[in-house]
């Protein structure tokens, strides 16, 4: 089952809802009637634009001042329903990018610094997300990695850190293109050797990972599932599931998922041991009062799956009973 969505507010390609404190309070109500349990800032801010009026960012960056403190929002309203928070860190959009490393750390440690001082009172801050995305092995992105899960667990006392890498598989195509697919894509082999040697260089200072999942196709997704599961905690770490809500089928990039796409996802990782997802996104592709119609219908048939695995739980829970 789902128990975490991220949030994207900066929402750089995808539409923005324009949502105030109204909408935001109803969301996650929607999401604790699902189940949901974890909410996930997907990144406090991206180039210029940010989610909370961060000194570091307006300074150092020329950020854009925001109209609303959504970091402080989505505290309150996870404490509000019981949810768990985790920050997403800051990406350049450019140093990173273009291989300043060193660049990238520097500037979210200084964030890192000013968010928890500002908002770690909130008893709904339970962890930190990493937000630069990554597919494959590349040593300055181990150093990246290891360097801002450390701090974050050196600032917070320990609090839980989190990444959500992508799968260089056929379907890792440009959002700019209609094509949805391509050649030369990651072998099983390959990936997992990527992986292993990733997870041997963040142990420690990265607790969960939740691969994307829309990466590959279908009949290939539990092979890639088990693998993730496996060099995951060979090295410590948990492996959790990102369950995507959108399609990454059609040219149009992005619309909520057919609900049997979803659920296959769902089963699939089941069947590969792997108990905790979380999906990008509920609000957009999931939510009742998305801007899309089809995804209040999305909602609705998970309802009722979720229904049905607990009525199925219930039947196994009372046919064991002596």
């Amino acid at each position: 089952m789902i128990k975490g969505t991220f949030l994207d507010e900066i929402s750089h390609d995808i539409p923005h809802q324009n949502w105030g404190r109204k909408e935001w309070d109803e969301d996650f109500r929607h999401m604790k009637q699902i189940g949901i349990e974890m909410v996930i800032l997907i990144r406090s801010g991206y180039r210029k634009w940010i989610t909370y009026s961060s000194d570091v960012l307006i300074k150092e960056m020329g950020a854009y001042q925001p109209s609303i403190d959504l970091v402080k929002l989505f505290l309150e309203l996870s404490e509000k329903y019981g949810m768990l928070f985790y920050f997403g860190l800051y990406d350049s959009g450019k140093y990173w990018t273009t291989g300043q490393y060193e660049k990238e750390v520097e500037i979210n440690k200084a964030v890192i610094d000013e968010v928890w001082a500002r908002y770690g009172q909130y008893k709904a801050f339970k962890g930190w997300y990493i937000s630069q995305e990554i597919s494959r092995k590349t040593n300055e992105i181990v150093s990246l990695y290891a360097s801002l899960g450390h701090y974050c667990k050196s600032v917070s006392g320990g609090l839980t850190t989190m990444i959500s890498p992508y799968i260089d598989g056929v379907k890792n195509i440009s959002q700019y293109t209609s094509k949805t697919s391509r050649p030369n894509c990651v072998s099983l082999d390959q990936h997992k050797k990527d992986w292993d040697d990733i997870f041997k260089g963040i142990k420690g200072a990265v607790d969960i990972v939740a691969f994307q999942d829309g990466h590959v196709e279908y009949d290939e997704l539990i092979d890639f599932l088990r693998i993730n599961k496996e060099i995951a905690e060979a090295n410590g770490l948990e492996c959790w599931t990102n369950t995507e809500t959108f399609d990454r089928d059609m040219p149009i990039k992005f619309l909520p998922i057919k609900w049997e796409k979803l659920r296959l996802k769902l089963e699939l990782a089941k069947q590969a041991g792997i108990e905790n997802a979380i999906t990008f996104e509920f609000s957009h592709f999931m939510s009742p009062q998305s801007a899309y119609l089809q995804a209040g219908h999305l909602y609705n048939r998970y309802q009722e799956y979720v229904r049905e695995q607990s009525e199925k739980q219930t039947v196994i829970c009372e046919a064991d009973k002596p």
